[in-house]
């Protein structure tokens, strides 16, 4: 049985500390995307109701991610192939992410293309159309495919329980803080709104990239694996929203 007293004596340590401010960091930076998805989701409900979605859907998913990082086991046999497709192997994980970039394509393209065609009264008119259950259950599964870089970013930093959790705790606490704020400035200025949508077209396309990537993995050694950096994405981000 894993020792969870031992996990919390060294959090109080300075290793410990340091480790959760530099995870806590990691797992906000990370955070970006699934925020700026939750912003645009949660604009298709009635005002009156979008802070309250955003709330209940971040709890829900606080509470998916702490319940995966005790499933740390579960999450890890997800990496090995489930079946083969000729020489490459299918992990959950792959399904997982392509099934989640699929789903971001089909949502952030769609809302690009009726913020195209749709002159201002339509797209309005069509504000509230949407479900409140619809848009937590959106939120809560959309968080769920971006865990996997949150939890697998803990476990390489930490293999502290105590330490991961706590991390997810505080990066969550500060997403359902400030996601009104950072949901108003994204629906008042259409160009930055424009921006986080290429920008969310380009993170589907990464974890499609990420699954295939991984059943590539499977066919050859350790020392010729393929990552995918993010980072590219994220400055190109931070470069046109400055521009803008």
């Amino acid at each position: 049985m894993h020792d969870y007293g031992q996990d919390f004596q060294h959090l109080i340590t300075l290793p410990g500390i340091i480790s959760l401010l530099t995870l806590s960091v990691l797992e906000i930076v990370l955070g970006i995307d699934n925020i700026i998805f939750i912003s645009i989701i949660a604009d298709r409900l009635p005002k009156i109701n979008q802070q309250k979605a955003r709330r209940i859907g971040l709890v829900l998913a606080l509470v998916v991610r702490c319940a995966l990082l005790f499933s740390i086991n579960w999450i890890t046999s997800l990496i090995e192939p489930l079946f083969h497709l000729g020489i490459y192997g299918v992990s959950g994980r792959a399904i997982i992410l392509f099934a989640g970039g699929i789903f971001l394509l089909y949502k952030t393209w769609k809302e690009i293309s009726e913020k195209i065609h749709c002159v201002d009264n339509e797209i309005n008119s069509k504000k509230g159309s949407a479900t409140f259950r619809s848009v937590v259950i959106q939120i809560v599964l959309i968080d769920i495919v971006f865990s996997f870089d949150s939890i697998l970013t803990a476990v390489a930093i930490s293999n502290n329980i105590i330490i991961m959790v706590s991390a997810v705790i505080i990066s969550m606490m500060l997403m359902i803080l400030f996601s009104g704020v950072v949901a108003e400035f994204i629906n008042r200025n259409p160009g930055i709104k424009m921006i986080a949508l290429t920008f969310l077209l380009a993170i589907g396309g990464i974890l499609l990239a990420e699954a295939i990537i991984d059943s590539y993995n499977t066919t050859v050694t350790e020392g010729h694996k393929v990552e995918l950096n993010k980072n590219y994405a994220y400055v190109a981000l931070a470069f046109a929203m400055l521009i803008e």
